[in-house]
């Protein structure tokens, strides 16, 4: 089915952003002239390159598929997650994800047209000190960063439990090829696990000083371990981290069981 389609080329599409994002780090901590960005950082990347735009393009259509498969997800429910509380749940984070991504295709489709794209950052920061000004507004944006570490923590659990593995079929593969992608994937899920974490927590930290400038995204939470004592060695176990998060993500391009009823 074209939905089916859709969903594996978003799939492998995300993969691609995020591999791109790890090489960047990945040269940056060894001073090899990378950088550390995020998602809207690496699709500028794309943009300077030779046919740039034309893989633009395909990055949005990729994306676009990757949220029209989110939001199938939450309605129509083919993993069983179920209408109980946790169900629902997990089910309003698969639209949350959907407009994320189709946020992001959004940009993308604009950088490919040259009608420029908008900062990560900035909208971050912005957002957030509107949720500030509101009543009980440090409490609702302590509550989203504690969310986003439980999120986090939630990952870790679920890459140490390798309860992803239950959605991909890898017969095809034998022992040998099925470990090494199983544990790969596992490093991957671990990393973004840390890094949501890593979110949560300059959430948090804005909700205490009552100060948006402390919120950061993905590039912010590279800085930030990039400046630590020995960054430049965190900096690349995260970026090979985010690395195999794009091969679990190439992985479930390929391997996923996709059922679209």
């Amino acid at each position: 089915m074209w939905i089916e389609r859709l969903a594996r080329f978003g799939y492998a599409t995300k993969g691609a952003v995020y591999g791109l994002i790890g090489l960047l780090a990945l040269m940056a901590a060894f001073s090899s002239g990378g950088k550390t960005t995020g998602t809207r950082g690496a699709l500028r990347t794309i943009a300077a390159q030779p046919l740039g735009q034309i893989l633009l393009a395909l990055i949005a259509v990729g994306l676009v598929g990757y949220a029209i498969w989110r939001i199938v997800e939450a309605i129509q429910d083919p993993d069983r997650k179920g209408s109980d509380f946790k169900g629902i749940v997990t089910r309003i984070g698969y639209i949350i994800s959907g407009l994320i991504y189709a946020s992001l295709a959004f940009n993308a489709a604009l950088l490919a047209i040259g009608a420029g794209g908008g900062g990560g950052g900035d909208s971050k920061q912005t957002w957030t000190a509107r949720l500030l000004s509101q009543p009980f507004g440090q409490w609702l944006v302590g509550t989203i960063g504690a969310i986003l570490i439980g999120i986090g923590l939630y990952r870790i659990y679920k890459a140490y439990r390798i309860k992803f593995r239950k959605k991909l079929n890898l017969r095809e593969l034998d022992y040998k090829q099925e470990k090494w992608v199983v544990n790969v994937c596992r490093f991957g899920i671990t990393a973004r696990g840390v890094i949501f974490m890593m979110l949560g927590f300059f959430l948090i930290q804005a909700a205490r000083q009552f100060d948006p400038s402390e919120v950061q995204g993905l590039d912010g939470a590279l800085q930030t371990l990039a400046r630590q004592p020995y960054g430049k060695f965190l900096l690349a176990i995260a970026a090979f981290g985010l690395v195999a998060y794009a091969v679990y993500m190439f992985v479930q391009a390929r391997y996923r069981q996709i059922q679209t009823y």
